[in-house]
């Protein structure tokens, strides 16, 4: 018989998958470590001593964020307990993907209209924005936003 099943033959499509899926494991995990933005903290217990105090802190501000995305501008706006603008002393964030920092970009924001405005060419897709601005007391703020712009 011309296609007879041998040992052999078993052996050999037995270990050819095998080796395509130990192949693509390698190929994945190699993305995966290449492409990985980093670590959030260097030391966590370190930066677990200080976090309740921080959070206390950023509480007793009384400020809420919300981003907007459209036309190529990002918007930031702060609110007080009141709903009224809030101009902070310093700010800086972080806009990029979830997932890899090859789109990570810090844009320029400027106070406009009671808003933080930047220009930012963001592609469609979940986007996240790592935000840290300083009240004029010096209390940090931080916040983390979820940005989702559509295509």
């Amino acid at each position: 018989m011309k296609g007879e099943l041998t040992g052999r033959k078993v052996f050999l499509i037995t270990a050819g998958a095998f080796a395509i899926i130990i192949g693509v494991n390698v190929v994945m995990a190699t993305q995966a470590i290449r492409t990985f933005p980093g670590l959030e903290v260097r030391n966590s217990y370190v930066a677990s001593q200080a976090f309740e105090a921080q959070r206390a802190a950023q509480t007793a501000l009384g400020w809420t964020l919300s981003e907007a995305y459209d036309d190529g501008e990002l918007r930031l706006s702060f609110r007080d307990a009141d709903g009224l603008p809030v101009q902070v002393e310093r700010l800086t964030a972080t806009v990029g993907r979830t997932t890899e920092a090859a789109d990570d970009l810090t844009p320029d924001f400027v106070w406009k209209d009671g808003d933080y405005v930047a220009e930012a060419t963001l592609a469609p897709g979940k986007w996240m924005i790592l935000l840290e601005a300083f009240a004029a007391d010096g209390t940090r703020f931080l916040q983390r936003l979820d940005l989702f712009v559509a295509g």
